[in-house]
């Protein structure tokens, strides 16, 4: 069992039956010195954010999470099908709204990880660096700058990233998948 001091960035809960983790953890002293805990959690199940205040004397049950290797196939119609990275038969779909901003990078066959709750697949969590290759890069043009200038390329996933003018089309880049953001070139 968890306190109110246990809650920090990266704790999961369980909250009315439902697996939650803490994105962010302040705080607060209200009258009488009581403390209070600001917390903005995400729901596992459903991926939403919220904020919720927790009191001095509250208890949490730890959310009881494991995770195994899956493999992600394809999409369609907002739903990311996977399969378990040895039984390529077990199939199962998540939603768009449940798989958050991590979709945009997404390849076709890539192991990943599935988050496994009460014996469920409730989400997937990637590496938090991948490399992936530019497929259109529009020419940079250098100006007056005191600093070094950006452009947006798309990568092959579909998503359109900022990275540094000298990135062409072709190059394999490393990205930081919890930021969205260019790390460095590989080739």
């Amino acid at each position: 069992m968890l306190n109110h001091q246990d809650l920090r960035k990266g704790a999961r809960i369980i909250v009315d039956g439902t697996p939650f983790e803490i994105l962010e953890s302040m705080p607060l002293k209200k009258a009488q010195r009581r403390v209070v805990i600001q917390t903005r959690i995400k729901n596992l199940i459903s991926g939403s954010v919220m904020d919720r205040n927790f009191h001095q004397g509250d208890v949490f049950e730890e959310a009881e999470l494991t995770k195994i290797n899956i493999k992600f196939l394809y999409t369609h119609r907002n739903k990311y099908f996977f399969c378990e990275e040895d039984d390529p038969s077990k199939r199962f779909d998540l939603d768009h709204s449940v798989l958050g901003q991590n979709i945009k990078f997404l390849k076709p066959n890539s192991i990943i990880e599935g988050i496994v709750f009460d014996g469920k697949i409730i989400n997937v969590s990637l590496p938090i660096k991948i490399q992936v290759k530019v497929t259109e890069s529009p020419p940079g043009v250098r100006g007056d700058r005191a600093q070094g200038g950006t452009k947006i390329v798309r990568i092959e996933t579909g998503a359109e990233i900022n990275v540094p003018l000298f990135i062409e089309e072709g190059n394999i880049i490393e990205i930081n998948t919890e930021t969205g953001e260019y790390v460095k070139k590989i080739e």
